[in-house]
């Protein structure tokens, strides 16, 4: 699960530069608790040969998938890769606080840039939510192909949309809401993140790699499992909401506003009736 943009930085991509930091973090933070499960079930269906020792996590954030794959390999070390200073400093204090800070390796990278940093060769490539990012994702697979040792795996694991939070009918005044809001979200991304939403399939094979597997991975969690879901919705729409606030109407604009007022009782925290509705799209490819 950029991201400093409207979907909401899951996963971390790579950043060009950390504004709105903290409430990015918090909302990585929050999809890490959420949808651990989800993600240790991605770790456990790669089809690996043999337990990888080096990972490389590109586009790490504050850590999703590189914790997840130190709980899955005890015995693996990883290289954290994003552009966002914040978010590697928040990673490196987890690491501490696990006491398994000797098993990571933070580096701060632009992976838009031509050179990337030696990440060595690794038996394994995690990039969650981040290759849409990519300004140029033909090079940068490319890259992965040629940084893996022979028989590596690179895991690239997308997001099939925003996470929906209300159900259709909502709020009163203004049923369907949350869809439009997404929709001006999506033509905006699409502007400016075109691979996002790519088959990347024929990419990774266009890039050397032998795709060996490929899932769906949908995820649907009941508000009333945890607080933090009231949490995630706010942060997820706020964030949201600072990059489409002009393409909304005046009406949907308040019962945006409405939704996001934490203060408020009809706040979207204070709901009871909030899922989380989304799905993982995982794709396994090798270097022979």
């Amino acid at each position: 699960m950029n991201h400093a943009h409207t979907q909401a930085s899951h996963h971390g991509a790579p950043h060009s530069h950390d504004h709105a930091m903290d409430g990015q973090a918090e909302i990585l933070d929050l999809d890490a608790e959420l949808l651990a499960e989800h993600t240790a079930s991605i770790t456990a269906w790669l089809p690996l040969r043999t337990a990888p020792h080096h990972i490389v996590d590109l586009g790490c954030g504050t850590g999703t998938g590189t914790f997840a794959l130190l709980d899955r390999f005890p015995d693996a070390h990883v290289t954290a890769v994003d552009s966002s200073a914040e978010h590697l400093r928040r990673l490196r204090a987890k690491a501490c606080a696990r006491g398994i800070e000797e098993r990571v390796r933070t580096l701060q990278a632009d992976l838009d840039d031509d050179a990337w940093p030696d990440l060595g060769s690794p038996d394994l490539v995690w990039a969650s939510a981040s290759m849409h990012h990519m300004a140029h994702p033909d090079r940068a697979l490319r890259t992965v192909h040629d940084t893996l040792a022979p028989g590596g795996l690179f895991a690239v694991v997308e997001l099939a949309g925003h996470p929906r939070f209300l159900p259709e009918n909502a709020p009163d005044g203004r049923p369907g809401l949350e869809e439009r809001v997404h929709a001006a979200a999506d033509r905006r991304q699409a502007e400016h993140m075109p691979h996002r939403g790519a088959d990347w399939g024929p990419l990774l094979t266009a890039a050397g790699f032998t795709v060996e597997g490929e899932r769906t991975i949908a995820v649907h969690l009941e508000g009333s499992r945890s607080e933090a879901i009231g949490r995630y919705a706010t942060g997820v729409l706020r964030r949201i909401r600072s990059v489409v606030a002009d393409r909304l109407s005046a009406e949907d604009l308040t019962a945006l506003d409405q939704l996001l007022d934490t203060s408020s009782p009809h706040g979207i925290s204070r709901r009871d009736d909030l899922t989380v509705r989304t799905a993982r799209v995982v794709w396994a490819a090798r270097r022979s």
